[in-house]
């Protein structure tokens, strides 16, 4: 039987997964308010089922199907599907970070499944069986995607460059 206390290694999870989370709820939802709840939600859903990991890469997906699965939930409903976001705070930054920024934005024009397979393979490190296996996908499928948004990225780069003036 499962206590509900708060274990140690409980702690040492959420802190460890917490960061991954929280990059792929936002890379999908593209808000901060959003990707928070999903956040919590998915170290809520860890602490009821305190699932059974055999091993760090198992956790790792666990934890990332889980917040995938979530994000996609969050999409469904009526209430999202017919709210319009106001849009992030703005803030100081260095250039380096407007760089970035300008970066995740692009991203963020992606199609979904293009978003989330760029965030699995480039940010997570994930190789693409390793994506197949967390999407439940073919390993084929998920090269088609990687490879078209690559296109759609370097397309989108060379609009964004062309509107700023640096063309």
């Amino acid at each position: 039987m499962k206590e509900n206390s708060l274990r140690a290694e409980d702690c040492l999870l959420i802190e460890k997964y917490s960061p991954v989370v929280y990059r792929m709820a936002y890379s999908m939802v593209k808000n901060t308010q959003d990707a928070e709840d999903i956040h919590q939600e998915v170290f809520l859903k860890y602490l009821a089922k305190r699932p059974e990991f055999e091993g760090e890469e198992h956790a790792k997906a666990w934890f990332l199907r889980v917040t995938i699965n979530l994000a996609k939930n969050l999409w469904k409903t009526a209430w999202r599907q017919k709210v319009v976001g106001l849009g992030e705070v703005d803030r100081e930054e260095t250039e380096a970070q407007q760089e970035e920024d300008k970066l995740i934005e692009i991203v963020k024009r992606l199609p979904q499944k293009y978003r989330t397979v760029v965030h699995l393979f480039y940010y997570e490190e994930y190789s693409l069986e390793e994506i197949a296996n967390i999407l439940r996908a073919k390993p084929s499928t998920v090269r088609t995607r990687l490879t078209r948004a690559r296109k759609r990225l370097k397309e989108l780069l060379k609009e964004d460059e062309y509107v700023s003036g640096g063309l």
